[in-house]
């Protein structure tokens, strides 16, 4: 079977200017960020993130690298708001479309399964209805005469998420709690790649997660990059833990342009991603 193991820039030249990108995870827990730090070093630009967001969204936005931002919220959770975030909603700075986190996750089922959109009862009677003025009711076909929101498919070009284990086929798990929606993001995307904490052989994995945990199938992506810490500084339950001090160093640095431009010089302007680790390492130390 094919061998999908790539680079964060072999990913990340897949992509292009203008795509609709969904990020998996949720919040600041299991986000795909050494992907996302290779999208902040390149030249993409005018992207749509879907996403139940977190820090992705906030530097994604600080970067200038986003016009839209369709979201069920934005949230660091141990620190409720995402200041980047923040500012670009107060300021216009991006178009949005904020969503009841049930319809969102009914948008991206309604992708994974080709259709135009699902009904829902989520929403109504809601301001989601006035602060979206595209979206529509529909009405039962049935006896019932019920009128329900007509969700919308939340299709996606890209998908990017992250895991803790994978092989090089693409099958990937998760250690952790929670399998938060990847595989929905994975299914509504024509494409869509893993990051995982350690590439394994086929029949390690299968040892080391018990078979509900195998969220992702190898049919789901088309690429597979193997990146030790690739979720931090957000939380990879299983492996490590949220990194709270360099969040809460994160979130004290969007307070100012100074203090800002010291941070992105220190973590985000890096070479690849092994020099982040390698900055990151001696920082531990």
């Amino acid at each position: 079977m094919a061998d999908k193991r790539m680079s964060e820039e072999e990913v990340v030249a897949t992509l292009r200017d203008g795509m609709t990108i969904g990020v998996g995870g949720w919040g600041s827990r299991r986000k795909p960020m050494s992907l996302i730090r290779a999208i902040l070093r390149s030249d993409l630009r005018d992207l749509t993130i879907v996403s139940y967001g977190g820090p992705e969204v906030g530097l994604l936005c600080a970067a200038g690298k986003v016009r839209k931002l369709v979201y069920g919220f934005v949230s660091l959770d141990s620190i409720p708001l995402e200041p980047h975030f923040r500012r670009a909603r107060e300021s216009g700075a991006v178009e949005v479309m904020e969503l009841d986190e049930g319809m969102f996750q009914w948008g991206l089922v309604a992708a994974s399964q080709r259709m135009p959109f699902l009904p829902t009862r989520a929403g109504l009677g809601s301001d989601v209805m006035k602060h979206n003025p595209g979206l529509r009711l529909v009405a039962s076909p049935y006896d019932d005469g019920e009128s329900f929101v007509a969700m919308p498919a939340l299709k996606l070009d890209a998908a990017l998420i992250h895991m803790n284990r994978g092989d090089a086929r693409g099958n990937a798990g998760y250690l952790g709690p929670d399998p938060y929606f990847d595989d929905l993001f994975c299914m509504a995307a024509d494409r869509a790649y893993v990051s995982v904490e350690r590439v394994v052989e086929t029949e390690e994995l299968a040892r080391e997660l018990d078979l509900p945990r195998l969220k992702i199938n190898r049919m789901m992506v088309q690429g597979v990059v193997e990146a030790p810490r690739g979720a931090h500084f957000t939380s990879c339950d299983g492996d490590y833990g949220r990194d709270e001090a360099f969040q809460r160093e994160y979130a004290a640095a969007a307070r100012s342009e100074d203090a800002w431009e010291a941070f992105a010089d220190q973590w985000l302007r890096v070479a690849n991603e092994a020099e982040y680790r390698e900055r990151l390492a001696r920082r531990e130390a």
